[in-house]
């Protein structure tokens, strides 16, 4: 069962290995993003960021949508982190149960905005969220669980 999916560009980290992971309960978290799944160092490294008693895995987006579609992840509370608003979109448009996307991150670059405090998303950012508010998700910016969650079409 997806118990959240969460989109942050550094993916697992003390918010979000300790605080999100005892707020929603979930005992897997699934990484996925195509670059990480093929960096052997950046893998390491987020392996040692894994809480206890919690099982990680790290795949492509494609491997993601096949492993949630199989069933294979249906024992666990899944929880899915994403490094991008396009990982997350690809995901959701691929997956029928997801039905919220929390957006907690994104890095500040060229061509983009800030819409709260970490989050900054560029043009083709906003057509893919458009996108999945048309499709009925529900789509929240909020950092930390004690943040209030914010709605990300009235920020756009």
């Amino acid at each position: 069962m997806i118990k959240l999916v969460r989109v942050d560009h550094r993916l697992l980290h003390g918010q979000v290995a300790f605080t999100w992971v005892k707020m929603i309960g979930t005992d897997c978290i699934l990484i996925a993003n195509d670059s990480v799944a093929k960096d052997e160092l950046r893998m390491s490294a987020l392996r040692m960021a894994k809480p206890d008693n919690t099982k990680l895995v790290i795949k492509s987006i494609e491997d993601s949508i096949k492993a949630i579609k199989s069933g294979a992840t249906d024992k666990y509370n899944l929880f899915i982190i994403c490094e991008s608003i396009k990982d997350a979109y690809e995901l959701a448009k691929h997956i029928d149960s997801i039905k919220k996307i929390n957006l907690g991150g994104t890095k500040l670059a060229a061509g983009r905005k800030q819409i709260s405090k970490a989050m900054f998303v560029s043009e083709e950012d906003c057509q893919m969220l458009k996108e999945l508010d048309a499709m009925g998700l529900s789509l929240e910016v909020q950092m930390v669980p004690d943040d209030i969650a914010e709605n990300v079409m009235k920020l756009i």
